[in-house]
């Protein structure tokens, strides 16, 4: 019964898979044909020049880029401290296996342009994948004829911020596959990341296997755990906060405290009627959003684990503690100062979250998703000998005979 917008992933499919065949197939001549045909621009380049990047850069206004410096600091503050050593473990004398964590070679960041621009999203792919030390990075996003065929100038500045210089005015479902098949003058990619619509994540799926993805993203959503303690105000201003950015967006407000109901109510009136994307946020709050009454924070725990949010605010007494008890959820926001827009920008977390309740068994975008453990084996004589019997009697119940003599002839004595 809980709401969340219905996303047929699989039908889109469909209608995907002859773009991402024409761009396998037919690459460059494919991509320019398909960006008139579903963006309205005529490319006579692909990828964005460097000086259109400095341009871009150099023109920013001095208030976001000092509010983006400020993002990418403390973006890599929170993801440096997710790198990963590698680990020697001596499980016996003479026998070590040695966990080592790799970056993948080369990432192609997938940044949207649909109604809106989103610079922080460069932040949240490019930052980790850093971080990481993938050494081969390449930005997509949707042209805009108003950008002179480029993609948004924010999106450009951020990119030279980070000294990304590899940046494709290419969108939607032909991106993904330029990445994962490669084109001429676009080598193929090991992963692609970054969140899109409906048929970006439809290319996901069908390229997966050719290429890593991080996650097939969903439309954006927020739960809100909250008390009688909770202020109304605060919660219609995140409510339609998350609403504004797609009328798909869900928002699930879950309380022990009907009164609390009533007075967001009363509060979300007003900010609906003046806020700027109002069609918009009406269409998602009437469309895949709720309120949920529960009996008490022990049931809107289960409620909110049930539902596993993208994003989760826990606004209560003792926010902490209730907060330290959610299992599922992509990222959670504690007490009344931790709003998710600060996440989206400059928290230091990672944005790019899972959706559609896939949070019960995914992550958010990390280092690690830009990394591989490699176990690393390394016996000496004895310590293969000491485990000798162990494989034969292993190898021989799963009638395996040629995996113990690839053991038994390394330990018999040399003629």
């Amino acid at each position: 019964m809980l709401p969340r917008a219905k996303l047929d992933v699989e039908a889109a499919v469909d209608a995907v898979r002859p773009i991402v065949e024409a761009v396998r197939d037919r690459g460059r001549d494919a991509i320019v044909e398909l960006t008139e045909k579903f963006d309205g621009v005529t490319l006579t380049e692909l990828r964005v020049p460097s000086d259109a990047l400095g341009e871009a850069l150099a023109s920013l206004d001095p208030g976001v880029r000092a509010a983006l410096e400020e993002a990418i600091a403390r973006a890599r503050r929170v993801h440096e401290a997710q790198r990963r050593p590698d680990e020697r473990v001596d499980v016996a004398p003479g026998a070590v296996v040695t966990e080592r964590w790799l970056p993948v070679g080369r990432v192609g960041l997938y940044v949207p342009g649909g109604l809106v621009a989103y610079p922080s999203s460069v932040v949240m792919n490019v930052v980790p994948a850093q971080v990481a030390g993938v050494a081969s990075l390449a930005v997509a996003s949707p042209p805009k004829a108003e950008f002179g065929g480029r993609p948004n100038p924010a999106v450009l500045a951020a990119c030279a911020l980070l000294g990304v210089d590899e940046v494709y005015a290419v969108g939607g479902a032909q991106a993904v596959a330029m990445f994962a098949y490669g084109i001429e003058g676009v080598p193929r990619v090991d992963l692609v990341t970054g969140p899109g619509n409906i048929y970006v994540a439809a290319a996901k799926r069908l390229v997966r296997g050719v290429v890593g993805i991080d996650a097939e993203a969903g439309p954006t959503e927020i739960g809100i755990l909250a008390d009688s303690t909770a202020d109304p105000d605060h919660l219609a201003a995140d409510l339609i906060a998350q609403a504004e950015h797609d009328e798909l967006a869900a928002c699930l407000l879950v309380t022990d405290d009907e009164k609390l109901l009533d007075a967001v109510d009363s509060a979300l009136a007003p900010r609906v009627a003046a806020t700027r994307h109002r069609e918009r946020v009406e269409k998602a709050l009437a469309g895949q959003s709720s309120y949920v009454l529960v009996a008490d924070l022990e049931q809107g725990l289960e409620v909110v684990d049930a539902w596993g949010a993208e994003h989760l605010e826990v606004i209560t007494a003792d926010a902490p503690d209730v907060a330290a008890r959610v299992r599922n959820a992509g990222a959670i926001f504690v007490g009344a100062y931790s709003p998710v827009s600060l996440g989206d920008y400059l928290a230091g977390s990672n944005h790019v979250l899972p959706t559609g309740g896939t949070a019960r068994h995914t992550s958010g975008l990390s280092v690690g998703s830009f990394m591989r453990g490699i176990h690393v084996i390394d016996y000496t004589r004895d310590a293969l000998a000491a485990v000798g019997d162990h494989i034969a009697a292993l190898g021989g119940a799963e009638d395996l005979l040629a995996h113990v003599e690839a053991v038994q002839t390394r330990l018999r004595p040399s003629s």
